[in-house]
């Protein structure tokens, strides 16, 4: 059983104590009642073609063991805003990655950016959830649902107005993404059942992914130099952690990669995978 198989059993144990009717009630009550999130679409969207910075507040990882387990969110928030970062992402998997919504609540009171809860979300409480515990965007992986979930899933957090980033790892999973309508289209060169990194699967699924959506390339990028290279394969955002919370200066990095300059990329036809908006790079 390779590792993403092992968290989403203990994932399914969490969704069962969530479906109580009292908890479900609640959250879905809470979700419906937030005010309005924070654009994170909006953040990742730069007319002057600089790289948008997803920083991640991060504790620990089943392949790497302990980051940073005594990182305090709220510092690390003004760190990133200080920084440039676009927006935050917040692990709030507690069993493997060491994350608590606390740290999600902690986060977002601390900055003004957007802020992304990273999770294993399976089911529509979890939604609710995310909405409620007032994040501005959520994560769906590929990998982890079937269409219909997956198509479902992404509807109801539409309806909430929460941004998704869907993450894929091959050609097949960003055409299944494309295929309901993702707007915001993640690579991540690790894979989630050995954890091996290779940035060139990134460089090499970029092209697939229509200049409507928003391309966020995720894992293996620790250094400026990885940044430039995903700029250069012409990646709209980076989604960047563990360079960030093992750096002794946060701030300084996150500045250095928020200024590398995206290049146009070229795209091989599949244009109709996303909904219309107005894209900030030509197509060449």
């Amino acid at each position: 059983m390779g590792i993403l198989d092992q968290i989403l059993v203990a994932k399914r144990d969490e969704v069962t104590a969530l479906r109580r009717p009292d908890t479900r009630a609640l959250l879905r009550k809470r979700a419906l009642e937030m005010p309005p999130p924070r654009d994170f679409e909006g953040a990742l969207r730069h007319d002057d073609a600089t790289l948008a910075v997803i920083a991640e507040c991060k504790r620990r990882s089943p392949s790497k063991g302990v980051l940073a387990e005594d990182l305090d969110p709220g510092v690390t928030a003004k760190q990133y805003e200080l920084g440039g970062a676009s927006a935050m992402s917040v692990l709030t998997d507690r069993h493997y990655f060491g994350g608590t919504i606390e740290d999600l609540d902690l986060a977002r009171s601390a900055a003004t950016f957007p802020i992304l809860r990273k999770d294993f979300v399976i089911d529509p409480i979890q939604v609710y959830e995310t909405r409620a515990v007032g994040a501005d965007a959520m994560l769906l992986i590929v990998a982890a649902l079937d269409d219909a979930v997956l198509s479902d899933l992404h509807a109801l957090a539409s309806e909430l107005g929460l941004a998704v980033l869907v993450e894929t790892h091959d050609e097949s999973e960003i055409e299944r993404a494309l295929r309901f309508g993702a707007r915001i289209v993640g690579v991540n060169s690790r894979s989630l059942q050995t954890f091996n990194e290779d940035l060139s699967i990134a460089e090499r699924l970029r092209s697939l992914i229509p200049t409507q959506c928003i391309a966020v390339a995720e894992s293996a990028v620790r250094s400026v130099d990885d940044a430039q290279r995903m700029a250069d394969a012409g990646f709209d955002a980076v989604l960047v952690g563990e360079a960030f919370v093992r750096s002794a200066d946060p701030q300084g990095l996150c500045a250095a990669m928020a200024s590398c300059i995206v290049r146009p990329v070229k795209i091989d036809g599949h244009g109709e995978g996303c909904s219309e908006r107005q894209g900030h790079r030509e197509q060449t």
